[in-house]
């Protein structure tokens, strides 16, 4: 598959609602082996991200088959997406593995996990009123120019008028 034809079924699918903002599950568990090529084609991300993510401990386990190809699970799909989430919010890609961490941790990390996400979620709300004082800022400098149009506009029909 090239480039263009993974972008190209990547656009397709989410056009059709699939993948990216919802997770995929087209094989039953315990069939739910996916290449990685499949996983690029479904998430948009690049195979260079995901080997990436393994490597640094936020994508851990991920099974291989007997010749060492990586296959993913829906699990393995879900937690993508997840990530992703995690990604919109500005989190720090450290933050993103320590939380990782925590979820091997097991259980007794729920308090950890739950700073964790509560500190992004204060810092998501933060930004968003930043981009609503910058929204005001755009929307009135809009309507400064579009109102020095209206009268640049009007100005030079009456100067047309009077030649």
């Amino acid at each position: 598959m090239t480039v263009i034809e993974s972008t190209a079924a990547t656009v397709e699918r989410v056009r059709q609602g699939l993948c990216a903002t919802q997770p995929l599950h087209p094989r039953p568990d315990g069939q739910d082996r996916y290449t990685i090529s499949e996983v690029v084609a479904c998430t948009g991300l690049t195979a260079h991200t995901l080997r990436w993510y393994e490597r640094i401990g936020l994508m851990p386990h991920v099974d291989r088959s007997h010749t060492g190809q990586r296959r993913f699970s829906n699990k393995d799909l879900d937690w993508l997406s997840f990530v992703g989430k995690l990604r919109l919010t500005g989190m720090p890609v450290a933050d993103m593995v320590r939380y990782a961490e925590l979820v091997r941790e097991g259980a007794h990390t729920f308090e950890a996990r739950q700073e964790l996400l509560e500190q992004t979620r204060r810092d998501v709300i933060t930004r968003m009123a930043e981009l609503q004082d910058t929204l005001a800022v755009l929307d009135y400098k809009i309507d400064f120019y579009a109102d020095a149009r209206k009268v640049s506009e009007a100005d030079a029909r009456k100067a047309s008028e009077r030649a």
